[in-house]
């Protein structure tokens, strides 16, 4: 059978179970223990969106892949960790999927606001066609920081979840730009410039006046990316607490990165292990049936997850954290600086309350995370995708 065609029920034998420690198992802000709560650590994982290799998809463009195996590992990467912000913002952290149970509306809005259509806003085709403005070519290898920048662009088209998108850049969280973007009262710039239109907005089932409490609410939902590279061509030990840690948080969305060959969404830890959802199974994509629902199982990893040493993780990665209201973000911030404080934990990036005075220099930033001019900002951040190869199979 060839190995690009697996499906998770091929592969479910294929996989360690947790093994039996006493350390604990910790998912996405959320703590267990493997003796006591190992069902409730499988459904936790499973309840998160699986996005793999698909094939038989309509074409790319009209006339490109249809299928992205071999390239679209870190793309699907993206997916998840946006996923699990828009399952955040609709369902709750808490939600829990299960095999045959009935699952509410919204949350077949947010899964097909990432089928692999055209018209989805999250869609592969949306990820690589987006891309072609920041300089890949469909059926190109992404980086976590190119990846990152096409996600938030696109976010501004959904009305329904109303984010605000934020990427960290220069290793630098900055907490007046984020409070200002989350405080706007205003619809972003882009959603008003680039409204979606009707057939997009039905397509994913969103109600005609979703998202116009939110745009005029005093804050808005914060997606946080903070591109990092942690080392040369290895990850410094001396980040790998910080990294822990990160996983710890309850605004935690996970992290994406990978390996030399491959790119992993991270979604937690045990001990010196991280806990990560691989996108590289090919499955044939899905079409709603004849009842016009849409098959879900194949979008939840249901055998254990995949776990690698923290020291075999590439230096390049994006981290993710999701804040729901503005007291989420003020929590965020005490926990990070607390962090600062732990011995043996070395930053992985700075949390300032203004720009510093080093970013006002033109040629680099302009380069502020909310930037328009993201060519320029793409050419000066996004060297990390150099080391990384696509996945020979």
């Amino acid at each position: 059978m060839d190995a690009a065609t697996l499906t998770y029920d091929t592969l479910r034998f294929e996989y360690e179970d947790f093994p039996e420690t006493k350390e604990p198992v910790w998912i996405l802000g959320r703590k267990y223990s493997v003796f006591t709560e190992k069902e409730e650590i499988l459904l936790d994982v499973t309840s998160r969106l699986w996005f793999t290799y698909r094939k038989n998809f309509p074409a790319i463009g009209g006339t490109g892949p249809t299928s992205d195996t071999g390239w679209g590992c870190m793309l699907r990467c993206g997916q998840m960790i946006f996923a699990q912000a828009l399952v955040c913002r609709h369902l709750g952290r808490d939600w829990r999927w299960m095999k045959g149970k009935r699952q509410m509306d919204n949350y077949f809005n947010v899964l097909n606001a990432f089928i692999d259509k055209k018209d989805s806003y999250y869609s592969i085709h949306q990820i690589a066609q987006m891309g072609v403005g920041e300089g890949k070519s469909i059926g190109q290898w992404y980086g976590p920081n190119t990846v990152a920048q096409v996600l938030k662009k696109l976010a501004t088209f959904d009305t329904w979840s109303s984010l605000a998108v934020h990427i960290a850049m220069d290793n630098t969280v900055v907490m007046e730009e984020i409070r200002r973007l989350c405080q706007s009262n205003f619809p972003c710039a882009g959603a008003a410039a680039c409204p979606a239109v009707e057939s997009d907005v039905l397509y994913n089932g969103y109600p005609e006046d979703a998202g116009v409490r939110d745009r005029l609410s005093l804050w808005k939902p914060l997606v946080l990316l903070i591109p990092l590279r942690l080392g040369l061509t290895e990850i410094n030990e001396a980040y790998i607490e910080t990294l822990k840690h990160c996983f710890m948080m309850p605004q935690s969305l996970g992290v994406i990165g990978g390996k030399p060959n491959s790119a992993h969404y991270f979604i937690g830890y045990v001990g010196e292990e991280l806990i990560y959802l691989d996108p590289h199974t090919t499955q044939p994509a899905v079409e709603p049936n004849d009842s016009g629902c849409l098959p879900d199982e194949s979008f939840h990893c249901q055998h254990p997850p995949c776990r690698m040493s923290i020291a075999e993780l590439d230096p390049s990665i994006a981290v993710g954290f999701f804040c729901n209201t503005e007291e989420d973000f003020n929590d965020w911030c005490q926990q990070i600086k607390k962090l600062s404080l732990v011995r043996g934990a070395l930053p992985m990036f700075e949390l300032v309350e203004r720009q510093p005075s080093h970013f006002s220099n033109p040629d680099i930033l302009n380069l502020t995370p909310d930037s328009s001019d993201a060519d320029r900002l793409e050419r000066f951040f996004d060297s990390e995708d150099e080391d990384f190869e696509i996945l020979s199979l």
